[in-house]
């Protein structure tokens, strides 16, 4: 199947639909166009790679053409898209202060990312002061007066945050010093 699938991508590629530097469709794109598994769509950029039509890029995707060939970026690189997302989420409401994120393996799945990427997009979470991570256990939204303006600008308040409570699995223990806590 994916043999099928990197042919009528080479048929893309060969009419003009897909010029060098463009994108190649991303992974979740193929499993949604194709109805095919993550593993499949990950073999179709293999093979585009090997037939010499696409490189990747950490972190960017795949695009059209041989590693060199200047590629058209993303508005967003996909860790920091993924930031943003959840950054919403979080600012909508819909992951409130002190409770768990996404994880790693969900972001990956959600979005059909690496998990460098996935892991990229909590890490920028974390130094914009949207979440922090207990080891061992997870990321957890921070709270409110900790996150950076909407806006992205300067201002962010330097308040102690509280501390984690209401999870049986998690001891109470205050975001700034989770690192520092013996596992």
């Amino acid at each position: 199947m994916y043999r099928q699938i990197a042919d009528s991508l080479r048929e893309r590629i060969a009419s003009g639909a897909l010029c060098g530097g463009d994108a190649v469709p991303s992974e979740t794109m193929l499993q949604t166009e194709f109805g095919v598994a993550r593993a499949t769509a990950r073999r179709v950029a293999q093979q585009l790679r090997e037939w010499g039509l696409a490189h990747t890029v950490q972190g960017e995707g795949t695009f059209v053409g041989e590693p060199g060939v200047p590629h058209k970026r993303r508005n967003l690189p996909l860790y920091e898209a993924i930031a943003v997302e959840v950054a919403r989420r979080i600012r909508s409401g819909e992951l409130r202060p002190n409770t768990s994120i996404p994880s790693e393996k969900q972001l990956m799945r959600q979005f059909g990312v690496a998990k460098v990427t996935a892991r990229e997009a909590v890490a920028r979470l974390r130094e914009q002061g949207m979440v922090f991570t207990v080891p061992y256990r997870g990321s957890y939204v921070s709270p409110a007066e900790s996150w950076p303006p909407p806006d992205g600008g300067a201002g962010a308040s330097e308040a102690q945050p509280p501390v984690v409570r209401g999870r049986d699995d998690v001891d109470s223990i205050s975001p700034r010093h989770a690192r520092q806590r013996p596992v």
